[in-house]
């Protein structure tokens, strides 16, 4: 009986082994299949990818670029409630533009006014006289009132631009007011915006792609070479770009990021073909045979590469805040197009060159990196106990970072930023909130609008009730007073503060004035305005970073347990690239200054998606040469082996954030620049000296809960004998120095 139940059991299992051989044959049977198709088809190919390139080159022109960040808050968000109930019941939006006019008398200023309403574009303009009778003395008139529009001989008018409008209508503004007088506001700030996304990319990709090409050369041995890399990745770019024509339109912020962040993330994926290729050249003669070999070695690893990068991207789009999922989109897609430009297009125009790429051969410039591991494998302690200490201030600096959400941080960097700060010196910072009421109690809307007046930065109050008064029902007025305030179902109040857009005073004062219409009104008031919408997003944002953060780590955590099938590798893997985040994300906080939100959940995602590649790398070459190796000798070879290819792609990346932030005026695409550039250095400075540590320190534990990790065995004689023999080849070097 027992005989038979050893046979039965010997039977499974070898039924169990045919299954898996089987199917890794349909694998690998499919695999040559389609590299042989891209071999034979090489010349199609190429014609279809450089048509759909040139077709989605022109189509990108076509894509509608969206500047307004308040039409990505989620739909239950106070801000859009009340920006749709305003679009639906009012013919007149928000002020969203001052304009100072210098050294004109009350008179002047009133037919000004009437000047800058007939400019095509401009739906409202509200100044004093819609305050106080001008016919009236103004000494009589409340002081803080009439030094909100006048002041010095200079007016000041609240000017409002009608939404997709700004470009033109602001240089029409600017055209009639002349160069003396001064223009700032939303409206502005997105015209400028708009002019400046389209020339700061090329601006950044004149910088960014000769920088490349400068690192390409120098670590690799042709000159045609990284062509043929930027070539796969920019036609994958041209071809993302014209893809968003599906979607109609996206946020200037994708446009304006995404072309260089795909091609600083995505290059590495054409690098490592190509290497691929060039080994399996020398054991080939055949240049097919090498490519099919080089398609069917590198599609697995490139996969999983990107695949960690796309979930980084991916975990954008769960964020409540829509410009997560428009960027998150943006980048997913262009990850996809870049993986299969480079294992698709890269191989038919490799095949088509390759005679070229032979005649162009140059000697490698940069050194091997044979023995960098003597080096670091010294740094790797003193590192380690520098992480120890570091790691929880890190992690709670990081927390405590301030957010900076508007677009007040244009500063002196353009012309609206300029006219903001000497608009600042006469009157003071001044923001306008709308307030909507349900329309019926005059007395209620008279006791909301006192309230609010009496509040310590509010400066004056704009309503039926405050400026008629409540004795004149608004049906003996005129039209254009009457709907000035009301509509059929709400009444319209017109705060002005003395606050910047956003910070603790500014948002403590939307949270009042929302409180006192909240008791008045329970939850029929809506509130919109600049300070109003960065607070719903300073809301929103804050729960939406730790969803992404959680996201992307949870995501990429499983990516690393099933491709490197172990327990342990995924969270020493996390924690050395997230200790390189938190660092990185910690020091606008210590050094007492503010970052864009959108900078620091992209780059929370971005450079873990993308840096933790380089862990993989160094981890992977790890365990294939701890199965030969000690642990020492393996972790030496390995960062010889990794180190070069490493540092190639870690400049690429830092180099492309450093430019971001180099050429955008914006400050959230400029803040991702910044935290790039800088967080990729931290991360690869942790990958060559910290990973290593502690995979020796953790290798026995490795050895145990990594499948067929098969270490060889070493026993702690040979260990301290290899130890010795290194500490005695590291002394005599330094005695040659000395000497």
């Amino acid at each position: 009986m027992m005989v038979v139940t050893l046979h039965y059991v010997d039977y499974n299992i070898e039924r169990s082994n045919v299954q898996q051989y089987v199917a890794k044959w349909r694998i690998n049977r499919t695999m040559d299949e389609i590299a042989r198709f891209i071999i034979k088809s090489k010349k199609k190919i190429i014609i279809i990818f450089v048509i759909t390139g040139i077709v989605c080159a022109v189509l990108q022109a076509f894509v509608q670029k969206n500047y307004d960040m308040v039409d990505y808050l989620p739909q239950d968000a106070e801000s859009t409630k009340a920006l749709e109930i305003m679009n639906a019941e009012f013919s007149e939006s928000m002020p969203n533009a001052s304009v100072m006019m210098k050294n004109v008398s009350i008179m002047e200023a009133v037919e000004y006014k009437k000047q800058l309403e007939d400019i095509d574009g401009v739906t409202q303009v509200m100044w004093l006289d819609d305050m106080v009778d001008l016919k009236k003395p103004l000494e009589i008139s409340d002081p803080s009132t009439v030094e909100g529009f006048y002041k010095n001989g200079n007016a000041l008018y609240s000017v409002t631009v009608a939404k997709g409008t700004e470009k033109e209508t602001c240089a029409a503004i600017r055209e009639f007011i002349g160069e003396e007088n001064l223009l700032s506001g939303e409206a502005p700030d997105l015209a400028t915006m708009q002019e400046s996304t389209v020339t700061e990319v090329v601006g950044a990709m004149l910088i960014l792609v000769p920088a490349i090409i400068f690192i390409l050369i120098i670590s690799t041995t042709s000159w045609v070479e990284p062509l043929l890399f930027l070539s796969t990745i920019g036609i994958a770019i041209l071809i993302n770009m014209g893809s968003n024509i599906i979607f109609g339109e996206i946020s200037f912020m994708t446009g304006s990021i995404s072309p260089i962040l795909q091609l600083a993330v995505s290059l590495d994926y054409a690098i490592f073909l190509l290497h691929s290729f060039a080994e399996y050249r020398q054991k080939y003669d055949d240049v097919n045979k090498a490519m099919e070999h080089a398609i069917k070695s590198s599609i697995v690893t490139v996969a999983a590469s990107a695949l960690t990068t796309l979930f980084g991207f991916i975990a954008l789009m769960f964020m409540k805040f829509g410009i997560g999922a428009d960027l998150g989109l943006n980048l997913a897609k262009g990850i996809i197009l870049s993986f299969i430009s480079t294992m698709i297009f890269l191989p038919a125009l490799t095949l088509s060159f390759y005679k070229l790429l032979d005649k162009t051969q140059h000697r490698p410039f940069l050194p091997g990196f044979k023995n960098i591991g003597n080096l670091l494998t010294k740094l790797s302690i003193p590192v380690v106990i520098l992480v120890i200490v570091l790691i929880v201030p890190g992690f709670l600096g990081q927390g405590r970072t301030g957010f900076i959400y508007g677009n007040g941080s244009l500063g002196i960097n353009s012309r609206s930023g300029q006219d903001r700060l000497e608009i600042e010196k006469d009157f003071g910072k001044s923001t306008v909130m709308v307030l909507l009421v349900p329309r019926g109690d005059i007395a209620k809307e008279k006791k909301v609008s006192d309230e609010i007046n009496e509040l310590e930065h509010v400066t004056s109050i704009m309503s039926y009730a405050s400026t008629v008064g409540t004795a004149i029902p608004p049906e003996y007025l005129g039209d254009d007073i009457a709907d000035r305030f009301y509509s059929d179902n709400y009444a319209r109040i017109i705060i002005y503060t003395n606050t910047a857009e956003e910070g603790d005073v500014a948002f403590s004062t939307v949270e009042t004035i929302r409180a006192i219409a909240k008791n008045y009104y329970v939850d029929k008031a809506y509130s919109l305005g600049q300070s109003t919408n960065l607070y719903d997003m300073k809301f929103i944002v804050e729960k939406d970073n730790t969803l992404v953060n959680l996201i992307a780590i949870i995501s990429i955590f499983f990516v690393l347990l099933f491709s490197l099938k172990s327990l342990t590798l995924p969270f020493i893997l996390l924690i050395t690239i997230e200790a390189g985040i938190w660092f990185n994300l910690s020091i606008p906080y210590f050094a007492g200054s503010k970052i864009n939100f959108i900078g620091y959940l992209v780059l929370s995602t971005v450079q873990l998606g993308a840096t933790v590649d380089y862990a993989i790398l160094l981890t992977d070459h790890y365990m294939k040469n701890r199965k030969e190796m000690s642990k020492r000798k393996a972790i030496h070879a390995t960062l010889g082996e990794t180190f070069k290819s490493m540092l190639v792609s870690a400049s690429t990346l830092s180099i492309a954030g450093f430019t971001l932030n180099a050429t955008s005026s914006n400050a959230a695409a400029a803040d991702i620049g910044l935290l790039l550039g800088r967080g990729t250095i931290f991360s690869f400075l942790m990958v060559v000296c910290f990973l290593p540590a502690m995979l020796m320190i953790f290798d026995h534990l490795l050895g145990k809960t990594t499948l067929n990790s098969k270490f060889i065995k070493i026993d702690h004689l040979e260990e301290h004998i290899e130890t010795e023999r290194i500490r005695s080849r590291d002394q005599h070097h330094s005695m040659n120095k000395e000497i």
